[in-house]
């Protein structure tokens, strides 16, 4: 399995010489507090989810609290916790006291979601309080090639598929992520959270390579402190562009650029001057640069349509949405990857999908080929710590990958 976890220690030393001291007691130190804030030694546990339809009040008295604790307790949350936000589904732990034959409840702890927890006392003096479990950060380095798809390359590779969206967020500019072809590749160095041994979240990634036929397309990680792009390539210039490389998160082409293509509901060859991505009926739309709405409303056989105008060359087209976005009218201004509307099938549609088009100059030219300028590069006071930490990387990865052959 293709993957490997870095594990930096840091070792403090401290040389105390000459120390001469009385004697004193030892005390003994007192007993550490839980996590949870109480001792759950003695105790029994009855773990459970929240049903359909429960109210706080009514899952406290249903755990064995009585309608005054469980009134106390709703009045207790305050800023803690809201009672309107109890999630059916939701995990919860109840702790009693006692015996079999009377036995009370002491502790009721509710998981908000894999991290946070909100702990309420049940005792004669009721209490609501927040709690974290134990979060954990690890250095991960992934490599993998394109043999079927992203999504199962990378799970053979032991990676995690939460890292597809990071990836084409970085990439979103430079990566055709519909275009994949076998025997690409991805080296990446990132972080992740980890809690109770389950995958929470990608943290970070520090470092991507993206090989295609011997071309590298390198994603370095630099902050540069101004709330802007924080990836760049080995020449400082930014993977931020002018349009995005697709108008949708991660899906997949359905049809592609053609001038003689079979209409798949007419059965006639006619051009399709468009890419199709098909996606699910609701699947957010983005405009793929900022720009001005041109027009917003029915195009005949293209349903539902949005136009922006980019700039004075270039001019975008979405069709078949189910709806438009909020505030989306023409002459309203759009900012890149903002949502504009969401997936469907009106007008002349099989199913539901999106018909983008690019017109430069008036003319209909293929979205994939299209080219597209860089914001502005690093800034040159920086560019010599990029150099440092793309040297630095490169050499990580590049010992990582041999280590693999």
């Amino acid at each position: 399995m293709r993957k490997h976890v870095f594990s930096i220690i840091f070792t403090a030393v401290t040389i105390l010489a000459g120390c001469h001291r009385a004697p004193v007691e030892e005390e003994v130190p007192e007993p550490e507090m839980p996590r949870l804030g109480f001792f759950s030694d003695g105790l029994d546990l009855v773990k459970g989810e929240v049903k359909a339809g429960d109210t706080f009040t009514a899952l406290m008295m249903r755990l064995g609290a009585s309608a005054e604790q469980a009134q106390a307790l709703s009045q207790a949350c305050d800023t803690v916790f809201d009672v309107r936000r109890l999630r059916a589904g939701n995990s919860y732990t109840a702790y009693y006291a006692g015996d079999s034959l009377s036995q009370r409840l002491n502790y009721v702890v509710y998981d908000n979601d894999k991290i946070h927890q909100t702990v309420f006392k049940c005792t004669d003096t009721v209490g609501v309080w927040a709690s974290e479990k134990e979060v954990t950060h690890e250095l991960k380095y992934s490599d993998f090639t394109i043999h079927s798809s992203l999504w199962n390359d990378m799970r053979a590779a032991g990676a995690s598929p939460l890292l597809i969206l990071d990836l084409s967020d970085i990439y979103a500019w430079t990566v055709d992520f519909f275009g994949l072809q076998e025997e690409d590749r991805f080296r990446l160095m990132y972080s992740q959270s980890i809690c109770e041994d389950e995958l929470i979240a990608i943290d970070t990634i520090y470092y991507a390579v993206f090989t295609r036929e011997d071309k590298d397309v390198y994603a370095i990680m630099y902050d540069q402190g101004d709330k802007g792009n924080r990836y760049w390539n080995e020449k400082g210039e930014s993977l931020r562009k002018a349009f995005l490389k697709a108008p949708l998160q991660f899906s997949r082409i359905s049809s592609g650029f053609s001038y003689h293509r079979r209409h798949p509901v007419s059965g006639k060859v006619k051009p399709h001057t468009a890419i199709d991505y098909a996606a699910p009926t609701g699947t957010p739309v983005m405009s793929i640069g900022d720009g001005t709405v041109l027009s917003v409303g029915w195009a005949g056989g293209g349903g539902n349509t949005v136009k922006i105008r980019h700039n004075a060359q270039y001019v975008t087209s979405y069709m078949h949405l189910s709806k438009y976005a909020k505030g989306i009218k023409a002459g309203s201004h759009v900012s890149q990857g903002q949502v504009i509307g969401y997936v469907g099938a009106t007008g002349t549609a099989t199913g539901p999908h999106l018909d983008f088009r690019v017109y430069k100059n008036g003319t209909a030219i293929n979205p994939l080929k299209m080219e597209s300028p860089s914001e502005d590069p690093i800034r040159p006071e920086n560019k010599s710590a990029l150099d440092s930490v793309h040297i630095v990387y490169k050499a990580m990865i590049d010992s990582l990958a041999a280590s693999q052959k």
